[in-house]
């Protein structure tokens, strides 16, 4: 049997006819950039998430980098990140010539809000929270600090769309605290200044092509993106600033309306497959991922670490597995950023992740029958 990490023709098939009828509306329509589709898919998506506006825009790299800009945050600025995460949650402080500072993660995999406040200097301006696999981070701690401090969060949601915090302290102040406070919690995306969202094919709420999309609660904040997008003009010609070309098309904003239809169905798939891989990975050799007490994961991937891992992506492509590492290699050790200067050890809590995670094959359609294979082919080894 041929097991790949992930099947997107399968969320494609799930609902084609859906797919190919809005696809024929937006072509003959004759409206292809910042039309109907966008404005509706921005309410809607805005409605989902929780929050008063919604700004779509061309990639979640796009999305981290204009948000930082916009906030002011740029030369001599400090920006905290987790150690551990996709290079782009750097990149974009460094392409606004910030300086990223990198804070070590919890067993969640998520930023350590106990770590944070060792982190904070006079230069400190943001604290970027990324969610990563799909689980929430501890946004009460985190959002309950950076107000002390008086910091702006910005929130990496690439890999959490419509997973949700439940409050469990009022100050945010306690990193121990556990328990379901809140029955229906917030979503990422709406806890901090800014949600910033990847709309990329693979995402739990993927488009067909690149995208991203910002969330927030600011009136301003949601004119200065508009404007920003479209080359720094709210009326054409007319340019108060210098911006980007960085808008989701109609099409994109159009699948993705569809595919925002069944996207708490699809993370409910994603929870039953994850339960499944819970409850019946069986080995003294693994270590299987955790979800915080008070936040919700929606499965972007189901990470394991082994220290066997290489031996064990070898022996599962034998048996026709394929698996996926995120990530190799963090980003402080990365040639991109050997300026920084950091060697190994410096973070060695991520870097022992690096070493060692490995997601498995997850994905929407995913068979009983698929998954049973994984799973066999997993404890056998």
């Amino acid at each position: 049997m041929k097991i790949l990490p992930n099947r997107l023709d399968r969320v494609y098939a799930r609902h084609r006819e859906v797919y190919e009828e809005v696809v024929l509306r937006v072509l003959r329509s004759g409206q292809y950039i910042l039309g109907d589709e966008l404005d509706a898919f921005e309410r809607e998506f805005g409605s989902f998430i929780g929050t008063k506006h919604c700004v779509g825009l061309a990639s979640g790299l796009d999305a981290l980098t204009i948000a930082l800009r916009l906030l002011g945050i740029g030369e001599g600025d400090e920006v905290i990140v987790q150690s551990n995460a996709f290079i782009a949650c750097v990149m974009c402080i460094t392409k606004n010539n910030a300086t990223p500072v990198f804070v070590e993660p919890d067993e969640f995999y998520n930023i350590d809000p106990c770590l944070i406040e060792d982190a904070i200097t006079e230069r400190t301006k943001a604290i970027l929270v990324v969610h990563l696999y799909g689980q929430a981070s501890d946004m009460d701690a985190i959002t309950g600090i950076a107000k002390r401090y008086g910091l702006y969060t910005i929130e990496d949601c690439a890999q959490s769309q419509g997973a949700r915090q439940f409050s469990g302290a009022e100050d945010g102040s306690d990193c121990e605290r556990s328990g379901i406070v809140a029955e229906n919690g917030k979503r990422t995306g709406s806890i901090g200044d800014i949600g910033c969202f990847s709309l990329f094919p693979s995402k739990n709420l993927g488009g067909f092509g690149d995208g991203g999309a910002v969330t927030l609660n600011s009136s301003e904040l949601d004119r200065q993106f508009r404007v920003y997008r479209n080359y720094g003009s709210e009326k054409k010609y007319q340019n108060e600033m210098v911006g980007a070309n960085s808008r989701l098309d109609e099409l994109q904003a159009a699948l993705l309306r569809v595919r925002l239809r069944y996207l708490d169905e699809m993370n409910d798939e994603r929870k039953s497959l994850c339960a499944r891989y819970l409850e019946q990975l069986e080995s003294e050799h693994i270590t299987l991922p955790q979800v915080r007490g008070d936040c919700e994961s929606v499965w972007h991937q189901f990470v394991i670490r082994t220290a066997e891992r290489d031996r064990l992506v070898e022996y599962l492509a034998g048996k026709g597995i394929e698996t996926i590492i995120h990530y190799p290699i963090p980003p402080h050790l990365s040639d991109a950023y050997r300026h920084l200067g950091y060697e190994k050890g410096s973070f060695p809590i991520a870097e022992s992740y690096a070493e060692t995670v490995l997601s498995l094959p997850l994905y929407i359609g995913m068979t009983e029958e698929e998954q049973d294979y994984v799973i066999d082919a997993v404890n056998k080894f």
